[in-house]
C-alpha cells in the first residue's frame, strides 16, 4: 500500500474516480453512452498534445506554441486543398512538415542559443498564430467535404459498440499513449529524456546528447499539436485560425496534474492520461450538474494547487524514508 500511494499516478486516479462518482450521483446522464462518446471525441484530440508535452516537460522544457499549431496546421492543409494547389493527402503532409519546421526552429533556439523555452515558444506562438490569421484574413476555411475523403475516414471515421460511438481518433490516442509510455519507461531514449531533465550536466558527462534529445522532443510536440488540430478540423468540419487558443496552458495543467515534475526529470504517461480525463470530464460534468461553464478555470486552478501540494508531500515522504 505504501508503494502504491507513493506513485505519482495514485492521487490523480483517486481524484478522477471521486469526480466521476460525484457527477454521476448528481446527474446520472454523466455516464450515459452519448455523453461518454462526446467526452471521448474531444478529449483525445487535446490529449495527443499532452502526451508529447509530457516527454518534453520530463526533459525540462515547455512548448507554448502547441495551441497556435493546433489552429495553423489544419488552416494550411485546407487552404492548399480548397485552392486546388494540392490533394488533401499532400496538404496533410505539407502541414506536418510545417509543424516539424516550427519544432526544429524552437528546439535549435533553445539548445544552441540557450534561450529559455518559455520565451522561444511564446514568440513562436505569436508568429504561427499571426501567420494563420494573415493567410486567412481571420476567416475559417471550408471543410464540409471532409467526411467524404479517405483521409477523413482514417483519422476520424467512427463506429458504434453497444451504443458507444467511437472515433478513430481514440485509437490513434491509445496507440500514441502506449508507444510513448513504452519509450519513456522501457527504452534508452526514455532514460536520456529523464536524465536531460534531471541533471543535464551529469547526463552530458555520461554521453547523453541532451541537445539533440530536446530538439527531437520539440519536433514531436509540434507534430502532435498539428496532427491533433487536423483531426479536430475534420471531425468538427471547421478550420478556424483561432482554434487552439489557450490550449497550451490547459495541456500543461493536464501534464502537471498527472504527476510530471515541472522542473523535469520525472514524467508519467499514465498520469498524464488521468490528468487529461480529469480536466475534460470536469469541463463536461460541471455543465451537466448546473455549474456555470465560466467557473471551469476556478476548478482547474484549485486542482493544480491541490495536486502540486500532494506530489510535494509524497516527495518529502520518500526523501525522508517514510516510504520505499
Amino acid at each position: 500500500m505504501k508503494r502504491l500511494t507513493a506513485r505519482p499516478e495514485f492521487g490523480p486516479f483517486v481524484l478522477l474516480v471521486a469526480m466521476i462518482a460525484v457527477f454521476w450521483a448528481v446527474n446520472p446522464a454523466f455516464l450515459s453512452w452519448r455523453n461518454i462518446s462526446n467526452v471521448l471525441a474531444f478529449t483525445v484530440e487535446l490529449g495527443l498534445i499532452a502526451l508529447a508535452m509530457t516527454l518534453l516537460m520530463t526533459a525540462g522544457e515547455f512548448d507554448l506554441s502547441v495551441g497556435s499549431l493546433f489552429g495553423f496546421c489544419p488552416v494550411l492543409m485546407w487552404t492548399l486543398y480548397n485552392t486546388g494547389a494540392t490533394s488533401i493527402e499532400v496538404g496533410f503532409a505539407i502541414s506536418l512538415v510545417a509543424a516539424i519546421s516550427v519544432g526544429l526552429v524552437s528546439g535549435l533556439l533553445v539548445t544552441q542559443l540557450k534561450i529559455p523555452s518559455f520565451l522561444v515558444t511564446l514568440g513562436m506562438l505569436l508568429v504561427v498564430r499571426g501567420t494563420a490569421l494573415f493567410v486567412t484574413s481571420g476567416f475559417p476555411q471550408r471543410t464540409w467535404k471532409a467526411e467524404d475523403l479517405l483521409l477523413g475516414q482514417i483519422l476520424v471515421g467512427n463506429f458504434n459498440i453497444a451504443g458507444l460511438r467511437i472515433y478513430m481518433s481514440l485509437l490513434w490516442f491509445v496507440a500514441a499513449a502506449v508507444l510513448l509510455s513504452y519509450v519513456l519507461t522501457r527504452t534508452r531514449i526514455g532514460n536520456w529524456i529523464q536524465a536531460a531533465g534531471g541533471d543535464a550536466h551529469a547526463a552530458r558527462a555520461r554521453g547523453v546528447d541532451v541537445d539533440l534529445t530536446k530538439v527531437k522532443l520539440f519536433i514531436l510536440s509540434a507534430v502532435m499539436a498539428g496532427f491533433a488540430g487536423i483531426v479536430s478540423s475534420i471531425r468538427t468540419a471547421a478550420a478556424n485560425p483561432n482554434s487552439g487558443t489557450g490550449y497550451e496552458l490547459e495541456v500543461i495543467a493536464m501534464v502537471v496534474i498527472g504527476g510530471t515534475a515541472l522542473r523535469g526529470g520525472r514524467g508519467t504517461i499514465v498520469g498524464t492520461v488521468l490528468g487529461i480525463f480529469i480536466l475534460r470530464s470536469m469541463r463536461n460534468g460541471i455543465v451537466l450538474i448546473g455549474v456555470p461553464g465560466l467557473a471551469y478555470n476556478i476548478f482547474v486552478g484549485a486542482i493544480i494547487l491541490g495536486m502540486m501540494a500532494l506530489h510535494s508531500w509524497l516527495e518529502r515522504r520518500q526523501q525522508n524514508g517514510d516510504s520505499p
